[in-house]
Parts: structure tokens; C-alpha cells; sequence
């Protein structure tokens, strides 16, 4: 299934963020140059870990944010985006 969510329009909020986090195995934050991974199987950080990574500083999902099979990707880095696209 593939849905597309205009962020100008709708404004995910922190309980929305960690409901995206459902099915989710691996996270990948990025703000800049600053990439984190985080292993959500494995050892999932507290909510309030997750949510300072994903919650920009209008309190809404940081933009873009991409499902990825079971990988999560909110930021943007090129790198990190290519890593996760395979490109």
C-alpha cells in the first residue's frame, strides 16, 4: 500500500509519530549531517528517546519522513536515503 500525506495539510502530532512506529524495525534520524539508526527489534529506546529525533521544533513529525519496508526514515540526509533506497 502506498499512501502520500501533504505535511502542509496534515500535522502529525507525537502520538501519531509513535503509532508509525507500529510494524517498525529499524529507525533512521537524520538532522543534517547527523544520522542515527536505531534498531527498534533489538533494543527500542524510551518514547521520549524516539520522539526527540522524530518531533521537529513545531512539535509536528519532522519532514520527510518515508516507510520503507519496515525501516522508518524521518529527516532528511542523502546519504541516509541512499543507504535505505538502495541507490
Amino acid at each position: 500500500m502506498k499512501e502520500t500525506v501533504d505535511g502542509r495539510k496534515v500535522r502529525l502530532g507525537p502520538d501519531d509519530a509513535l503509532a508509525l512506529l507500529a510494524g517498525i524495525d529499524t529507525l533512521v534520524a537524520a538532522r543534517g549531517k547527523k544520522v542515527e539508526t536505531f534498531d527498534l527489534a533489538a533494543d527500542r529506546p524510551t518514547d521520549a528517546e524516539l520522539l526527540a529525533r522524530m518531533i521537529g521544533p513545531t512539535g509536528n513529525l519532522r519532514a520527510p519522513t518515508a516507510r520503507v519496508g519496515r525501516t522508518l526514515v524521518v529527516g532528511y540526509n542523502e546519504d541516509a536515503y541512499r543507504a535505505v533506497l538502495g541507490g
